[in-house]
């Protein structure tokens, strides 16, 4: 079911409005700022084995537990701020999450050193294929498996199908130019 499809089939007028949001304004619109690159990539792998749902309701303590997912100091957190996030109630209390948010930061510095930021890295490397795509990130991020790697990508544009043809948003997500456009 496409994420489109599962707006309209969801009950609870809440939900839908919180899903809504995300699918009209974020999902499947290119980024171009490093740290809103990063947002998203913590928090799809913190989605993993979670619903969406989960993840957006916690985004607000998310942004203040990773002081609002600033690269530089989120890869100098110390083993203090490990455990401060894993006390932290308003986000995902993992270990693995936690461990890989902080090394991915550190890892985008060094991209960021050597292609001027995550996003250029991200251009050099387009197009690639999903397959091809998991397997860099499997090669350069931690946790970072198949369906989190297409999920991310597919949400900051770089994959196509965020939103079907007749989805209302799709006309508005060819506007703002993805990458999956320049293939």
């Amino acid at each position: 079911m496409s994420y489109c499809t599962a707006i309209e089939t969801m009950q609870s007028e809440e939900k839908k409005a919180l899903h809504k949001n995300y699918h009209d304004n974020y999902y499947g619109f290119p980024l171009h700022d490093d740290n809103e690159l990063f947002c998203r990539l913590v928090m799809e792998i913190n989605q993993a084995g979670l619903s969406w749902e989960t993840i957006l309701k916690k985004e607000a303590s998310f942004r203040k537990a990773y002081n609002n997912f600033d690269i530089k100091k989120v890869a100098a957190y110390t083993e203090k701020d490990r455990e401060r996030l894993l006390a932290d109630a308003g986000i995902i209390r993992n270990r693995l999450k936690i461990n890989a948010a902080i090394e991915n930061a550190k890892t985008i510095l060094t991209l960021q050193a050597e292609f001027g930021s995550f996003e250029k890295w991200l251009e050099y490397h387009h197009p690639k294929r999903k397959e091809e795509w998991v397997k860099l990130f499997k090669n350069t991020f931690r946790f970072t498996g198949g369906e989190i790697v297409n999920e991310f990508l597919m949400s900051i544009g770089y994959l196509p199908e965020a939103h079907s043809q007749n989805c209302s948003i799709y006309d508005k997500t060819l506007k703002a130019k993805p990458m999956w456009l320049n293939k």
